[in-house]
Order: C-alpha cells, then sequence, then structure tokens
C-alpha cells in the first residue's frame, strides 16, 4: 500500500503537477469500478508477489500512478487498498501490481494466501498525477523496500519506448534476497543493502555516496527526483539529495505506512 502525503516544509513537494504529453484519462472514467480477473501470480521475493490482471477496459495510465482495489466478501462486507501501479502503460488491457504480504494484512493476506488465477477483484484508476512521469525529463528515482513498485513502471516505460531521456534509479533492501525486480534491474540501478549484502558489497543505509555523484553529473536541465518508501526512509533519502544540490521543489515525494 502506497500514500502520497507530505511532511514538514523543509522537503514538501509541490502539491499539484502539469504533465505535458500525458496520457489523457477522464475523470469519468478513472471514477468507474471496473472488474479485474487475476491471470498470473509472479514470484518476487520471498515476501512479495507481482499479480497480474486482466482489465479490458482500463483506459491507460502513467508510470507512477496507482489505483484504488476493492475486495468483496461473500457476506458483504469490503475492503478498499490504494496500490501503486508496477506495470509500464503499454501493457494494454492489463495491469500488474506488486504487493509485500504484511502480517495481518486482511488484502494482502488474502492476495498472498488465498488468490488464485481466475479470481476478480474490483479496481479504480488510475489516480493522482502527483507523482507521474511521463517520459519528458531526466529521472532520479530513490526507492526502498515495495518503495520500488511505481519506480519500476518508470524504468519498464524508459526501457520499452527506448526513451533518450537519462534515467537512474537508486533502490535500498535488506538483503539480496530481499530485493524486488532483482532479476530485472540493470545497469540504470544501484542497489544498496541494509542488513546483508553479496560478498565484497558493503552494508549500510543509503549515504551521501549514493547520490551525491548522480547530482555532481547533472543532465541538462537537472533531474526530477522521485522518492518512494516508508515514511523514515523517505524522510532521509529526501535530506541526502537536499544536501547533494537537489532543488527541494523537483522532489516528488509517495510514502507508506
Amino acid at each position: 500500500m502506497t500514500e502520497t502525503t507530505t511532511t514538514g516544509t523543509a522537503f514538501a513537494p509541490p502539491t499539484r503537477f502539469a504533465v505535458p504529453g500525458r496520457i489523457e484519462v477522464g475523470g469519468q472514467a478513472a471514477a468507474v469500478w471496473q472488474t479485474a480477473t487475476l491471470t498470473g501470480i509472479r514470484r518476487e521475493t520471498p515476501h512479495a508477489a507481482t499479480f497480474r490482471f486482466a482489465v479490458p477496459a482500463w483506459a491507460g495510465h502513467l508510470p507512477g500512478q496507482h489505483l484504488m482495489l476493492r475486495l468483496t466478501a461473500a457476506d458483504g462486507y469490503t475492503a478498499q487498498r490504494h496500490y501503486s501501479l508496477a506495470s509500464p502503460p503499454d501493457d494494454a488491457g492489463h495491469i500488474e501490481l506488486t504487493l509485500d504480504h504484511v502480517p495481518g494484512g486482511e488484502v494482502s493476506g488474502w492476495f498472498h494466501t488465498v488468490a488464485r488465477p481466475g479470481d476478480t477483484v474490483e479496481v479504480r484508476g488510475p489516480l493522482s498525477g502527483f507523482f507521474a512521469w511521463p517520459g519528458d525529463r531526466p529521472a532520479l528515482l530513490v526507492g526502498a523496500g515495495s518503495g520500488v513498485v511505481p519506480l519500476m513502471s518508470m524504468v519498464r516505460h524508459h526501457r520499452i519506448r527506448a526513451l533518450d531521456v537519462p534515467l537512474r534509479m537508486v533502490v535500498s533492501a535488506r538483503s539480496p534476497e530481499e530485493l524486488i525486480y532483482a532479476r530485472e534491474l540493470g545497469t540504470e540501478t544501484t542497489t544498496v543493502f541494509t542488513r546483508a549484502a553479496p560478498q565484497g558489497v558493503p552494508v549500510g543505509r543509503m549515504s551521501a555516496s549514493h547520490v551525491a555523484p548522480l547530482l555532481a553529473a547533472q543532465p541538462e536541465g537537472g533531474w526530477e527526483a522521485y522518492v518512494c518508501g516508508s515514511n523514515g526512509f523517505a524522510e532521509h533519502a529526501s535530506r541526502l539529495l537536499v544536501a547533494a544540490g537537489q532543488p527541494v521543489d523537483r522532489i516528488r515525494i509517495e510514502r507508506f505506512g
């Protein structure tokens, strides 16, 4: 689950984001609940999996946007959650969500222990252009844990469209086993491991040494920074970026927890 919020004034990004050339999705379409049929489940880590859905009437989305998902039990009880879209907009008629198995989580628990291909849920979206990246400006992506999900949508979009605009990602995980999308990460990505790492790789929290070189060698026009993770990580990463010279008003934050 991710939620777009802001913290203290020191790092508060703009609350509105005008996206040139964005995929046009009418407000009415985004307000309609649609049936999504689960077509596949792909294990990412011991605690995270990607769930692929067929949504024939999906109107499209931008990398970084999210949706509302609704589960309805046999007795009529409903549960709703916000989830970031992992899939690029180019995957017409299908969407993917990558979910952590949250201890005690009723929705994530259902997905990880009950859901099977053929099951249906309801989705509404896409929602929010605040964290969206249309691919028209250099993007510096910084994430931790499941915060990599909306960032991976951006990376996939960049690859599929073979965009010339620079894109770099720095992602933090506790260990290689807990690094979501490990098989997909390429030369655009720097990985940071906080608890355990392969032999010869340092262990520790994301630091200035991981972001400062990227700010020192900025592309023309500078970076648009996208930060996604827990409250604590978002605050920490934002401070690192600002200390390295990233303008506060060019940091977009999405946080969860």
